[in-house]
């Protein structure tokens, strides 16, 4: 029996050969060439791999892309490959150009059927990285923040500030001295712009100049320290500094990018940030807010409706709301909230991890999902009435008596107004019925007449329909504010591969970046989406990246670069801070004042570094010419903002705003598809501004989601405003011809330059006087002798209201008016 069992297996063993020869023959005869001719174009390593899937390999297709592995031997069914090329699924058509013969479709199911014999030896492929996080720990950014003390320097008189131990004392090793202080002038000008993108106002030059003069030693030490204060006590520093934030949410009054969808309550949250900067909410108060506000306890309505507002961080981005995929929509709304809590709080690229773990720094897939689980359960966006259409969730804020007897107040008067458009539509419409008869029974001869003004009645009755649907749409309601809320029920998110959301992975627990923790997460209550526990997280001073990354924004702001110069990114990639003791000192006095911002910047200010001259120096600028060890001020260009704000400050145009709406909706030619039968939802169509807008503070203009901004606003194109549909916590600083034509040819321009023409020559009697006068206002700082003769000898040669406005023209155009020294 043994000797026949043996035979039997030999024989067997023997006729498996022939038949795995056999399949291999037939895949090298039949199966190759056609994957060769009908499918590498698109699924191969030297041309492309769509959908992840490559079939020039055997583990190609074992692996297979998004849907998972594109075979799977013998199951004709579950194999992907023979169900896309049989066109079974109208979503998975291949090859897409055209179905395969059935010829051609039979080899491929037979090849599955047979087991999918494949001969092509498997390449040896590279060692797939593992992130190591523990070795991750070691990357400057991710090691605790250490306090460091000011280092001892050789010139012990110039340190103002323990900052200014850390510049001297790399200055001093590499040789270098720091620049002299800049003059009073320029430091004001300076300090003024910094800290409310306003120039300082003649006066308050002359006020400063003589506190510095005075014969008390007390009024001369502490000049610096009142006008800072007096800058930081401002209004304008809100307004001033709360742009510097939305630059890096995406705000805009526009949702998404198609059809110009108005975001009627997005100035709540703008107005939200302004008010942050001005009452200097703890910086740790102001995380928790936009990420999880609306979890968060509250002792008045005023503070819930800031909580509620606050949360509109995660929703006013760039939301695609026309998407016919709505679960696709779904899951790009959650990789951008992801995306921006990384780049705005941590300086990390989050996005990078949601198809793979990040290439360059310790950040794994899991860390991705374990975050977008928690904006997974969290609803931001809900399905309209119109088509395809979704929108942004508006939660109904809480109101005081007083909001609510103003708000019953503006209903009666919007009723009234309905009442009074629809009695005169009446009148009208009878009017034009009596016209009808008039216009049949009436000689050829005066026919026309009663036709026009039967036109005209109909063009009058058109506009009151229009009207009434405006008064109806807008009529006044509790207020609401953008913001998101948990889901009624939370749960972890799975992978989704290659971020194919109908591709699905491992479900990933709810938590946060492995390398950037000091322990685990508390727990997460039953139904909670976790923000409110993300947000302790970013916002704890054990976090080895928020309070970093928050203050070298800061010091960018301040010094034009900063510590570290790619301030969006803190990873392996980005730079090494420049001087990595002082950075941490920074974070530590930031997290000990209370994450005061107001605190921070007016020590930063106060500094001696801070009022270094910008000017050239030959030596230093040798060995060190990019400046990175801060010998001098960075100059830099003046933004959009405080290009056009300072212009109308300068001319005594700037109009004081408390915020409110951006749009100006309340004109019915701006709004279209008011009609609850519309297929798209309302929109804007900007025909008309009120006219305060044209010299109100930039920051409360409209902002647009396209090319180019409207009205009295378009100075933000030419000057490199970061367009919102990204973020950016540095903008670009160009010198194109662009800008140069746009300040020699603008209206708006030449309007200012008149406006400062007109003051100077009904407040000035002489030459003198005007010329004094025209320089400390706009380059706040006195004119000197070259400059008094060749201004002289331009008035002379001109008329004399021509030459006044050539000459507020030519310096509003010059390089001293928009650079900050």
């Amino acid at each position: 029996m043994n000797r026949i069992f043996q035979s039997f297996i030999v024989a067997s063993l023997a006729l498996s050969s022939a038949r795995a020869e056999d399949g291999m023959v037939f895949f090298e005869s039949k199966v190759l060439p056609l994957l060769q001719q009908r499918c590498y174009e698109c699924h191969s390593h030297e041309k492309k791999i769509k959908g992840g899937l490559a079939l020039d390999l055997k583990s190609g297709w074992q692996t297979g892309g998004d849907n998972g592995p594109a075979i799977i031997p013998g199951d004709l069914m579950k194999s992907h490959l023979v169900q896309a090329v049989r066109y079974a699924d109208p979503e998975m058509e291949m090859p897409p150009k055209g179905k395969l013969l059935a010829s051609e479709i039979g080899v491929f199911e037979k090849w599955v059927a047979i087991g999918a014999p494949d001969s092509r030896v498997a390449k040896v492929a590279a060692k797939a990285r593992t992130i190591d996080i523990a070795a991750g720990k070691k990357f400057w950014s991710f090691q605790p923040v250490r306090d460091a003390k000011s280092p001892a320097v050789k010139n012990t008189s110039w340190p103002s500030d323990d900052v200014d131990g850390f510049i001297l004392a790399k200055l001093e090793a590499a040789g270098l001295t720091p620049n002299a202080d800049a003059d009073p002038y320029t430091w004001l000008r300076r300090v003024s712009l910094d800290l409310t993108g306003l120039p300082p106002t003649p006066e308050k030059i002359q006020s400063f100049t003589a506190d510095l003069n005075h014969s008390s030693f007390h009024i001369r030490h502490s000049a610096f320290a009142k006008q800072v204060d007096r800058l930081l006590q401002s209004k304008a520093f809100g307004e001033r500094w709360s742009r510097h934030w939305l630059d890096l949410t995406g705000y805009a009054d526009q949702i998404g990018t198609s059809n110009n969808v108005f975001a009627e309550h997005a100035w709540r949250y703008r107005d939200y940030v302004i008010d942050a900067f001005n009452t200097n909410k703890p910086f740790d108060c102001f995380i928790r807010e936009q990420i999880a506000g609306d979890l968060l306890p509250f002792t008045s309505p005023q503070e819930r409706a800031a909580h509620l507002t606050a949360t509109g961080f995660l929703v006013l981005g760039d939301v695609e709301i026309v998407a016919v995929d709505k679960l696709k929509m779904e899951i790009d709304l959650v990789d951008q909230q992801v995306s921006k809590v990384g780049t705005a709080f941590l300086g990390m690229t989050l996005g990078c991890v949601r198809c793979h773990d990040h290439k360059f720094d310790p950040i794994t897939q899991r860390d991705y999902y374990a975050i977008a689980g928690m904006f997974r359960s969290t609803d931001s966006t809900y399905k309209t009435d119109n088509g395809v259409w979704s929108s942004v969730n508006a939660s109904e804020m809480p109101e005081t008596p007083d909001q609510q007897a103003k708000r019953t107040q503006l209903l009666a008067a919007n009723e009234a107004k309905q009442q009074s458009l629809k009695s005169e539509r009446a009148a009208a419409e009878k009017e034009k019925a009596a016209l009808e008869p008039q216009i049949k029974d009436a000689a050829k001869e005066a026919k026309p007449a009663l036709e026009k003004k039967r036109d005209e009645i109909a063009a009058r009755i058109k506009a009151i329909n229009g009207e009434v649907e405006h008064a109806k749409f807008f009529a006044p309601i509790a207020p609401k504010t953008f913001a998101v809320h948990d889901r009624q029920k939370s749960e972890d998110m799975q992978i989704t591969i290659r971020g194919n959301p109908y591709a699905l992975g491992d479900k990933v627990k709810r938590g946060v970046m492995a390398v950037a923790s000091w322990g685990e997460l508390p727990p997460i209550p039953a139904n909670q989406s976790g923000r409110v526990q993300l947000a302790d997280w970013l916002a704890d001073s054990r976090n080895p990246l928020t309070a970093r990354v928050t203050v070298n924004r800061i010091w960018q702001k301040l010094f034009g670069e900063g510590l570290v110069r790619s301030v969006d990114y803190f990873g392996v990639r980005g730079d090494a801070p420049t001087h990595p003791e002082l950075l941490d000192h920074l974070a530590s006095r930031f997290v000990r004042g209370g994450w005061s911002q107001k605190q921070l910047i007016r020590s930063l200010v106060l500094s001696r570094a801070y009022r270094m001259s910008s000017a050239h120096h030959a030596v230093a600028m040798t060995k060190d010419p990019d400046n990175r060890l801060l010998w001098r001020m960075n100059r830099q260009r003046l933004d959009a903002e405080a290009i056009r704000d300072s212009m109308l400050a300068i001319s005594g145009k700037l109009a004081p705003a408390n915020g409110g709406p951006a749009l100006p909706l309340e004109f019915p030619e701006n709004v279209t598809s008011l009609s609850p039968k519309a297929v798209n939802p309302p929109a804007f169509n900007l025909k008309k501004f009120r006219p305060v807008q044209e010299f109100e503070r930039t920051v409360y203009l409209p902002v647009i989601r396209t090319a180019t901004q409207p009205g009295p606003a378009k100075l933000r194109d030419v000057f490199d405003f970061t367009q919102p549909a990204q973020i950016a916590g540095k903008r670009a600083e160009t010198a194109v011809p662009t800008q140069a034509l746009f300040l020699l040819n603008s209206d708006m321009l030449r309007a200012r330059a008149t406006e400062i023409a007109q003051h100077l020559t009904q407040t000035e009697s002489n030459t003198g006087a005007r010329l004094e006068a025209l320089w400390l206002r706009i380059l706040n700082r006195p004119i000197t002798s070259v400059e008094r003769d060749e201004a002289s000898a331009l008035i002379e040669a001109l008329s004399a209201d021509k030459a006044w406005i050539e000459l507020s023209h030519a310096l509003l155009s010059s390089n001293e008016f928009l650079l900050r020294l």
